[in-house]
């Protein structure tokens, strides 16, 4: 062997050892993190994934990239997520209707929520409202549920598609009052939104994080909150029990995932990132003042979130089931 092919190999040797290395001790993230937010921009998972994803950055030290992928109630871009290579740098904003809802609303669903993801942690708790466009005949929740009743026939619910959180709570809703409307799916809320401010369809059931500006514009009316105490982002709206259905009692979350087999130091990264954006003082007013409800230490816990995934997959399997019987004129179970 000549000595210049002897040099050349060794070159090329040291050159391979070199890259493996560096591979073997380069900090995770080495470039920047793909969030997919599984709706439309503009929607409430979108607002809050583009908030905490900011600060998130900050502490990662790579730019937290928003992917919006939607259809299907949010599962397109789960399920699309969840597939992704499990690195670290595809990471996702699922929320109570991809997490929760979805099994019981898509028999042939491609991922189980409470297996085929790493939590990460919970982002933020949205109370949800009950909403009607501007000229809606009543300006109470008493007197829409009974226009509802009277001329269910001829209203049109707004939601962002069958497994959505304006989906599913607008179902609960509807079972709880016996009504049958219209129902117009949407691809996201966003575009629900924005054709309830102009009047197109009457009403829907959505987080407040969307809604707050609207309501304050006038733009639409705001009928109850379906939480035990007023929100301070909406002092003058009043809770369900106190206009009259106490029975309707329903909040929505939205949290961060990662896909299954997720390595160790990413995810302790993500969790640690995640922890950071929700105790600063700024991200947390940004998400105050849209009306979320932000966790606490313990809540906001990888291990919190899977017990949170399981335990909405329970609750909302026999209301979603019950719902689409039904509404099928099949008797419930």
């Amino acid at each position: 062997m000549s000595r210049r092919r002897m040099l050349r190999m060794a070159g090329a040797a040291a050159l391979a050892l070199a890259a493996q290395i560096h591979a073997a001790s380069a900090a995770w993230p080495e470039k920047s993190v793909t969030l997919v937010v599984p709706f439309a921009a503009g929607g409430p998972t979108d607002i809050i994934a583009r908030i905490v994803g900011e600060h998130m950055a900050r502490t990662l030290g790579q730019s937290v990239v928003i992917e919006n992928v939607a259809g299907a109630g949010g599962t397109t871009g789960i399920t699309r997520a969840s597939q992704a290579k499990p690195d670290g740098y595809t990471i996702m904003m699922g929320h109570m209707g991809t997490h929760g809802a979805a099994p019981a609303l898509y028999p042939n669903l491609k991922y189980n929520p409470a297996k085929d993801f790493t939590p990460i942690g919970l982002a933020a708790g949205t109370p949800i409202l009950i909403v009607a466009k501007k000229a809606f005949p009543a300006d109470d929740l008493k007197g829409f549920i009974a226009y509802l009743k009277a001329n269910g026939d001829k209203v049109s619910e707004a939601h962002a598609g069958v497994g959505s959180v304006s989906h599913t709570t607008c179902t609960l809703l509807q079972s709880q009052l016996g009504s049958k409307t219209a129902r117009v799916a949407y691809r996201g809320t966003g575009p629900a939104l924005n054709d309830l401010v102009a009047g197109q369809v009457d009403f829907g059931c959505d987080q407040i994080v969307n809604l707050v500006p609207q309501i304050q514009g006038g733009n639409i009316k705001a009928l109850a909150i379906a939480t035990p105490e007023r929100s301070p982002a909406l002092p003058n709206v009043p809770t369900t029990k106190e206009a009259g259905l106490p029975e309707y009692q329903v909040s929505a979350w939205n949290a961060v995932f990662a896909p299954k087999d997720t390595p160790k130091e990413a995810v302790d990264k993500l969790v640690g990132a995640l922890d950071k954006a929700l105790d600063d003082e700024g991200t947390r007013k940004r998400l105050l003042d849209l009306g979320s409800v932000i966790p606490d230490k313990t809540g906001r816990t990888p291990a919190a979130l899977q017990k949170l995934v399981e335990s909405e997959v329970a609750r909302w399997m026999p209301v979603l089931k019950d719902a689409a019987a039904a509404a099928q004129g099949q008797p419930t179970k």
